[in-house]
């Protein structure tokens, strides 16, 4: 569905249109969504079967790596297609909202 955005230009003018946001990695992070799901439930399982510690610390660990390398995988397929096409069609607010991802996204 497409997301319809206003941008006021400097002149003052308003634009309107719509701007579809086409991922092409949409199956592959929805296989590492599972994957991690899964990971998190086995954690849960180990912890209610009072697994050692420093076994979930390294089942969480690699957790952490398999959410670090979706958000890389969604920050690129955001910036090649709907940056792109964002700049493409003077859409600034969509620039404001990475640059407030990005924030997120390195802390």
């Amino acid at each position: 569905m497409p997301d319809v955005h206003e941008h006021i230009l400097p002149d003052g003018s308003k634009i309107i249109h719509a701007h579809t946001h086409s991922h092409t990695q949409t199956k592959q992070v929805k296989k590492r969504l599972n994957t991690i799901i899964g990971h998190l439930e086995g954690v849960v399982n180990m912890v209610e079967e009072g697994r050692d510690c420093s076994e979930v610390l390294v089942q969480l660990s690699a957790v952490s790596s398999s959410i670090r390398k979706l958000k890389s995988l969604i920050l690129k397929d955001h910036i090649e297609h709907c940056v792109v096409d964002a700049v493409q069609q003077g859409d600034t607010e969509t620039l404001v909202k990475l640059n407030a991802a990005l924030d997120k996204f390195i802390e």
